[in-house]
């Protein structure tokens, strides 16, 4: 029996991926599947790695581009809640890979745990975060990690140590692994100052970022010593528009999309960045957003 027979009753054929990701854009998966159960999600990892059908994690779909075209494979999406809880003792945060980050930021600040704060107004689900080491100017998630649970392409459940993982800027080594949970240790601190900061923290990132808008994090990876949004602002890019995606003018490293949209414009913009900022100062711009 193959896995798309097996599992027919669970898993969808052809689902559009558009209305799960930030952008609203892009084709459809192959086949797509919300699990259940912990369970339920080991034996269609299993039965993919069996047939050789490909598999991948969709989190809050707040940093990702799926092509016009879609996505062939299985994308799974950890949206039930079996896979975002979210269990605080002491000072240990134990965290579901499905489990929104602005939930356990807002989790953390409420009962007096500081470092998440400094991730106020970062989008998307744990396991996305992990897995692009998301953070800003005030800290990364990594730099909090104790474990990883993580299950393998072959259906294999592993628990990865700090000592075991790599994290850089935006990446990670979690590649190709479903991040099943995470357990955080954070420091004690005043409610009250905790709440202060993300406050702070907050106010700034709503006056820079278009919050409200329909897009998705930074497009580019900051250059060393440099800002990618002031490169392409000082290209004279912002505002710049093709089909239904264009710059922000307010932060220039974001790119919104408005109806009719397609993914072929906000590739074709990022295309015309990269030659444009790479053109006037000789930096070569490499996309911060995962596209599939």
């Amino acid at each position: 029996m193959s896995f798309s027979t097996e599992f027919a009753e669970i898993v969808k054929r052809d689902e559009p991926l558009a209305p799960y990701t930030w952008l609203k854009i892009g084709g459809p998966a192959q086949f797509f599947l919300e699990p259940s159960s912990r369970d339920e999600l080991l034996r269609v990892v299993k039965a993919c790695h069996q047939e050789g059908v490909s598999v991948r994690v969709l989190g809050g779909g707040s940093n990702l581009i799926v092509r016009d075209e879609g996505v062939s494979g299985l994308i799974l999406r950890l949206s039930h809640p079996t896979f975002a809880e979210i269990q605080i003792v002491g000072n240990r945060v134990t965290a579901g890979g499905g489990a929104l980050l602005s939930h356990v930021v807002s989790e953390t600040v409420r009962v007096g745990l500081a470092g998440f704060e400094n991730l106020a107004g970062i989008p998307g689900s744990i396991g996305g975060a992990l897995h692009g080491n998301a953070g800003g100017r005030h800290g990364e998630i990594s730099q909090f990690i104790k474990t990883v649970t993580v299950m393998t392409a072959n259906g294999e459940t592993l628990i990865r140590h700090e000592d075991e993982l790599y994290f850089d800027y935006r990446q990670s080594s979690l590649g190709g692994l479903v991040v099943l949970e995470t357990e955080f240790e954070l420091l004690k601190d005043d409610p009250d100052q905790i709440a202060q900061r993300l406050r702070k923290i907050w106010i700034t990132k709503k006056a820079s970022q278009p919050l409200s808008s329909q897009t998705v994090g930074c497009i580019f990876k900051n250059p060393r010593g440099q800002r990618a949004g002031q490169l392409i602002e000082q290209a004279g890019l912002k505002g710049t528009r093709i089909g239904g995606a264009e710059i922000n003018d307010r932060h220039a490293n974001f790119i919104v999309t408005y109806d009719g949209a397609s993914s072929s414009d906000v590739l074709r913009l990022m295309d015309l960045v990269r030659s444009k900022v790479s053109e006037q100062f000789g930096v070569p711009l490499e996309a911060e957003v995962e596209i599939w």
